[in-house]
């Protein structure tokens, strides 16, 4: 049996059953749920898939789909704590007291037509500048000096008036029909379709309130992110942390000696300084910067903005700081921290399985299955050999290394019950039988044994016409005579 919850897994829900105590004592775990749980993650280690029909065929047949269907929809499992509990563990087992808070979004492409898949709708597509149909979610990764693992999620769901408006809006303005001929925009329902700053601000504030002790050093986010609403509430909302983010080059700025003008004009002014920056702790890099305090119009109110510009590149990118009172280069440091929750969510993509095939139906069913699949990444985090090394300050082991590992383990467990059982010859042939059962068995369309492909032959009817075509051609090949 290859989906058997292993020590490590087992350890891991004892673990998360005893936070889940600590913060509601109604909503610990009963065993059948604790089983449920192990074989939920030990399908995704195995499969890299949420996926209840391939989870009973790795499971040799002994764990139905029918009924892990049943356990995902209908258990009263405490699915909203079960990722507080986890990071509680967490942040417990390595001691962590502070860290820096990243946020980044993310689309997960579905089909043209998803009637039964919550929240999908037409995304931008950045890697080839196009449009796709599909889920879109927000992260907040928490970057300690020990590791960096997810702590929050939201669903981002457009106002699909909004979505439309804007679509007619466009459409006009190609016509050439003036604005004031233009439908108005209407207002936005951020009740029932918050923006994805709303969203960000909930998943501080209830950060916060649930980790009191956790100092948040900063806040690093992308151009989305950098408007001054936002970075003064969420500056607010961690006890005055840093927060960074990025302006447009286009975005109004000025200072006692200047008039307004551009980011882009204001620092073409004078020649950046060459220095070396520290890449997330790591190597150094040539880059050009330049930093002043300035205020920037669309926030109201002076910020730290600095201009920097990697080796190799033409244009500045501008960095925008909340407080003022921290270096330049420990800004332009600190924000290369970034980079890490984009490599959290090409890990999780690639190894957590809900990215890969994960089909369940309705509000709960995403919801459950991001929580499933973000419990498999903590659960790698506190994996005994990941564990020991970052204690130690080494180098931890990327997160398909370790799926590797407990795939070796899972299959080691399944020959030793064989082999250490009474009677091994007979487990064997049980084991064959049940792999020979369950594995799948489909029909190929590569191969065309059993279908009709017709005569593929010359019909001897139609040979006398073929006779005369061909010689009508020949005849009115010849050359004409003068």
């Amino acid at each position: 049996m290859l989906i058997r919850p292993l020590p490590v897994v087992t350890a891991f829900l004892d673990a998360l059953n005893d936070s889940l105590k600590s913060i509601n004592s109604s909503a610990q775990l009963s065993r059948s749920q604790k089983v449920a749980l192990g074989v939920f993650i030990m399908g995704i280690v195995v499969t890299k898939t949420i996926n209840w029909a391939a989870f009973e065929r790795r499971s040799l047949g002994r764990f139905k789909a029918t009924r892990l269907c049943w356990m995902f929809y209908q258990a009263e499992i405490a699915w909203q704590s079960l990722l507080q509990a986890s990071v509680r563990n967490i942040l417990l087992r390595y001691g962590i007291q502070s860290g820096t808070l990243a946020i980044d979004d993310t689309g997960k492409k579905r089909t043209k037509r998803t009637s039964k898949i919550d929240g999908a709708h037409k995304i931008k597509d950045k890697s080839t500048g196009g449009y796709f149909n599909g889920q879109e979610l927000v992260f907040m990764v928490l970057v300690t000096e020990v590791a960096t693992f997810p702590v929050g999620f939201r669903f981002y769901i457009p106002d699909p008036e909004l979505s439309a408006w804007r679509k007619k809006d466009k459409a006009l303005r190609k016509q050439g029909i003036q604005k004031k001929e233009r439908p108005n925009r209407p207002e936005p329902d951020h009740v029932r379709y918050p923006t994805m700053q709303s969203l960000t601000l909930v998943m501080l504030q209830e950060f916060v309130d649930s980790f009191p002790n956790i100092t948040i050093k900063a806040i690093l986010a992308d151009a989305l992110y950098g408007t001054g609403d936002f970075m003064d509430k969420a500056a607010e909302i961690t006890g005055g942390a840093q927060v960074v983010s990025q302006l447009r080059s286009n975005q109004k700025v000025s200072n006692r000696n200047h008039s307004e003008a551009t980011l882009k004009a204001y620092f073409s002014r004078q020649k950046g300084a060459e220095t070396q920056l520290i890449i997330r702790g790591g190597k150094e890099e040539q880059v050009t910067m330049l930093a002043a305090r300035l205020y920037v119009k669309a926030h109201g109110k002076r910020r730290f903005v600095i201009a920097l510009k990697y080796e190799g590149e033409e244009d500045y990118r501008y960095l925008v700081a909340s407080d003022m009172s921290w270096r330049h280069t420990d800004i332009a440091r600190i924000y290369t921290l970034r980079w890490l929750v984009e490599v959290f969510i090409q890990d999780w993509k690639a190894h957590c399985g809900w990215n890969r095939l994960s089909k369940q139906q309705g509000a709960d069913g995403s919801q459950r299955g991001v929580i499933l699949s973000l419990l498999c990444e903590h659960m790698l985090l506190l994996h005994p050999e990941q564990f020991v090394l970052l204690k130690n300050k080494q180098a931890g082991m990327p997160a398909g290394c370790l799926i590797e590992r407990l795939n070796a383990e899972a299959l080691l467990a399944t020959v030793k019950s064989v082999v250490e059982s009474e009677d091994p010859d007979t487990e064997l042939k049980a084991l064959a039988l049940a792999l020979e059962h369950t594995l799948p068995k489909r029909e190929s369309s590569r191969h065309m044994a059993g279908r009709d492909l017709g005569e593929q032959k010359a019909t001897d009817s139609l040979k006398a016409h073929a006779r005369k075509f061909n010689l009508n051609s020949a005849v009115e090949r010849l050359p004409t005579a003068l």
